[in-house]
């Protein structure tokens, strides 16, 4: 999804916008927009408060902290129980307890119930996914540009209310999908109707992902949106098709 995003804002973003980046999760869009310099700045909006202390942390100062810590935990099934089932004193530790549980669990899944990885890749069971100078790398990265990174913790329909009317935004909008969304999310429940609704009175350009659902479809033609399938792959490498949807996608190559 990320080219096709790259090709979004290369026509509708710029060094005079601010990407919106609302059910932000892993950032990867902001990240990119940020770091390719193909917007000047960034805001991302996520209501999980395990995934919110990760960017807290990172943004608020503490990223040396917080790759060091990864660099140094022992990745076994006895510190892995340990960190997950503590609660944890602080937003930085609870940051870390966030990426160790996005690392073993199946998928990298953090709703609550998840099971942790079996075999994993190559056979390497828990650990498969356990990279600790890449995780340091990437995050002393992200350090960097902070700067032009805002993070804002709680629900994304009143930004989307207050800011309707601002052109020099752009939103990227990825909600829960309705049929995986409740395995994969611990805030899953989404008035959809409601969320095309905003996007609709927004004056910026959006994007919207979606699972290629009619209910979806039938969503974007009330609210006169284009609608375009594109193929992707997911966490178990399987090719399937979503919806990209727009007000206009004709540069949708």
């Amino acid at each position: 999804m990320v080219p096709r995003i790259r090709e979004w804002l290369s026509v509708f973003g710029g060094l005079d916008k601010e990407l919106i980046e609302t059910f932000a999760g892993g950032g990867i869009v902001t990240l990119t927009a940020v770091m390719e310099n193909l917007v000047g700045r960034a805001t991302m909006i996520e209501l999980d408060e395990d995934v919110a202390a990760v960017w807290e942390t990172i943004l608020g100062g503490e990223a040396e902290w917080l790759s060091n810590e990864i660099e140094r935990f022992n990745l076994t099934q006895e510190n892995v129980n340990s960190i997950l089932s503590e609660s944890p004193q602080s937003v930085r530790e609870r940051a870390l307890a966030t990426i160790v549980k996005n690392r073993v669990t199946r998928g990298g899944i953090l709703a609550p119930g998840v099971g942790f990885v079996k075999h994993g890749e190559n056979g390497k069971g828990l650990a498969s996914r356990w990279y600790p100078k890449t995780l340091k790398k990437r995050i002393l990265a992200i350090d960097q540009v902070r700067h032009r990174i805002k993070f804002i913790q709680g629900d994304a329909v009143p930004f989307l209310k207050k800011h309707a009317n601002r052109e020099d935004l752009v939103f990227f909008i990825d909600p829960p999908y309705i049929k995986a969304g409740r395995r994969l999310y611990k805030y899953s429940d989404i008035d959809h109707d409601l969320l095309f609704k905003l996007a609709s009175n927004l004056s910026g350009n959006f994007l919207m992902t979606y699972d290629n659902e009619e209910e979806i479809r039938a969503l974007a033609q009330e609210y006169g949106f284009q609608a375009r399938t594109v193929p992707m792959r997911n966490t178990h490498l399987a090719e399937k098709l979503e919806l990209l949807i727009g007000k206009d996608l004709d540069w949708l190559s």
